[in-house]
């Protein structure tokens, strides 16, 4: 029996038409590799269109297309597990030598698939890659080349110093803009939205962080991989294409296509402080003094009240 190369895991919530354009982007990409794929759809009990999506899909491949390489396998979660949950229920199934996580808001570019499993084969000490992203608009989404978020990078973030010194080391960490975005290199984080990773390094280093339920949790999974030793590296080719924001409804980019309640709105933002708290108490809280902790959790706790505010006035 042929092994399997590549589990591609994408995570479904409220996005059924952007789930359709995802997989349709898949297919078109699947059809011409030589190695072979499973594709594992986990749905968190979503309230449109999605699940059918998922199965117009699957009779397509399966009795028009006859993708030989391709195995598609839906699990219906009975509840909203959130991002990490959701994508560790879609782990335990996944075979592959590599493990990718796609979010169902995004379309992946001819040969993005094949490009990053031969740059991984090339690269057996990266533990996990992520792409030059475009998000509708054509600029690249600055979440998929990160920085991990120390007190001070976080404050030089937050203060617009970033944003006034693009290329300054000192005051760029949280994006790292001063590097090079047209060449491959090696960085602290990615997003989410594409995230490949040797099924032998997510063993070593476990799954998704469930404490975590929307946001956060792809930090600390590149996180937990570069401290076991690995590279995370930005991929410079611009493969993807994402509607960021469109499963959680908290972003401009993606409001006029996003299918989410206000409770779920609010429910997310609260999600999205804790993980920041989450984060910090988990691998910061030791190494910066009392007084440094205190005032980071205040911020991020003034922060909160401000955005899940927000939420409940709209």
């Amino acid at each position: 029996m042929e092994e399997i190369k590549l589990s591609i895991i994408i995570l479904s919530y409220n996005t059924a038409k952007l789930l359709s354009e995802c997989l349709k982007s898949l297919k078109f990409e699947i059809r011409n590799l030589k190695f072979k794929i499973e594709v594992i759809v986990v749905d968190n009990n979503s309230s449109d269109e999605s699940v059918k999506e998922i199965k117009n899909f699957k009779f397509d491949i399966e009795t028009s297309l006859k993708i030989k390489n391709l195995k598609l396998k839906i699990i219906e979660n009975e509840n909203n597990f959130g991002f990490a949950k959701g994508n560790n229920i879609g782990l335990k199934e996944a075979r592959g030598e590599y493990v990718l996580f796609l979010n169902s808001d995004t379309q992946v570019f001819p040969d993005s698939l094949k490009e990053t499993v031969v740059f991984m084969e090339d690269n057996p000490d990266v533990g996990a890659l992520t792409i030059k992203t475009l998000l509708v608009s054509g600029k690249m989404d600055p979440d998929c080349h990160r920085g991990f978020p120390t007190p001070w990078a976080s404050i030089t973030y937050f203060l617009g110093l970033e944003k006034l010194f693009p290329k300054c080391r000192i005051c760029g960490q949280y994006h790292k803009f001063y590097l090079n975005l047209n060449e491959n290199h090696e960085i602290d984080s990615g997003a989410g939205a594409f995230m490949m990773v040797p099924k032998k390094v997510i063993d070593e280093v476990g799954g998704w962080d469930e404490n975590y339920f929307f946001y956060g949790e792809d930090l600390d999974f590149y996180f937990r991989i570069k401290n076991a030793g690995y590279k995370v590296m930005f991929f410079a080719k611009p493969l993807l294409k994402h509607y960021k924001g469109a499963s959680s409804g908290l972003r401009k980019e993606s409001k006029s296509v996003a299918n989410n309640s206000k409770e779920n709105r609010i429910r997310v933002a609260k999600a999205s402080v804790e993980a920041m708290e989450i984060f910090y108490k988990k691998f910061y809280k030791d190494n910066y003094p009392g007084w440094l902790t205190y005032l980071v959790l205040t911020a991020i706790r003034i922060k909160g009240l401000f955005r899940v505010l927000k939420y409940q006035l709209q």
